[in-house]
């Protein structure tokens, strides 16, 4: 790996940025809306903005805000809102990408304790890299793996081959044009992850989008303390074949009870 695939973290940058992610603080800078800066877009209460703490040196931070409601999450958004969200951060994505001025250009989401954000207020991140390719360390491989669901427009399976491990969730629609099923079998997704995987025992979830020709992936990956196999050998693991199958199952009947979709009567 060269220096060109390390992003640089400048920590002055961070001085003053808020933090309620473990704790609820009394002032939280996304419900202030009247005092935010740098608006780039704004579309109802969902709110694109350049990020005031830019820590990543070479990069362009921006946070799309989806919602006025701070306990706001894609687990508890209804069908409508949360599609509302996922075409207006595929726009804003997608626009970035447009421009042609970064290397890569990167979305994503935090919530809970272990996924690494800091504000518990419902955000995605959307990051150009000017010098660095996100996804240089990233195969396709990793976005295929045990089927839970299969049609003609979306997939969505367990990964066998990991980023990270232990489990992550790939949501696979062909086509932009499909973006509504891709969020609705990425929120039945998540509030199974936060609800009935393991027996509720996860309280944290990143989401990490990716582009694959027409294709647009939703990986979604339950959080715990990173395992030391990755940390120091870049290892990644998963749960066993029976784990994972029995998961599978779980996840489908989670769908059919709950997914609000032609895709799953077309199954």
């Amino acid at each position: 790996m060269s220096n060109k695939d390390v992003l640089v973290f400048e920590i002055e940058q961070a001085k003053g940025k808020p933090h309620d992610i473990k704790k609820r603080a009394n002032y939280c800078p996304f419900c202030d809306t009247k005092n935010l800066t740098n608006i780039i877009d704004q579309r109802g209460d969902m709110i694109w903005l350049e990020n005031k703490f830019k820590t990543l040196k070479d990069t362009n931070q921006t946070i799309v805000i989806e919602s006025h409601d701070h306990n706001g999450d894609i687990s508890n958004y209804s069908v409508k809102k949360n599609q509302e969200v996922f075409n207006y951060i595929y726009e804003c994505w997608n626009k970035m990408i447009q421009t042609k001025k970064y290397t890569s250009v990167l979305m994503y989401k935090n919530f809970g304790p272990l996924s690494g954000g800091s504000l518990r207020h419902p955000h995605f991140q959307i990051i150009g890299l000017n010098k660095v390719n996100g996804y240089k360390h990233v195969e396709p491989e990793n976005f295929t793996g045990l089927n839970v669901f299969n049609s003609k427009h979306i997939n969505v399976n367990v990964s066998e081959k990991p980023v990270m491990g232990f489990v992550e969730f790939n949501v696979v629609i062909n086509n932009p044009k499909y973006i509504d099923d891709l969020a609705e079998f990425t929120r039945v997704t998540v509030k199974y992850v936060l609800d009935d995987f393991y027996g509720g025992k996860f309280d944290s979830y990143n989401i990490f989008f990716y582009r694959e020709n027409e294709k647009i992936i939703c990986k979604v990956t339950a959080r715990y303390v990173v395992s030391p196999y990755f940390v120091g050998y870049r290892l990644s693991q998963r749960d066993g074949d029976k784990q994972v199958e029995d998961i599978a199952e779980s996840l489908l009947a989670r769908f059919k009870e709950n997914v609000q979709s032609k895709e799953i009567s077309s199954e």
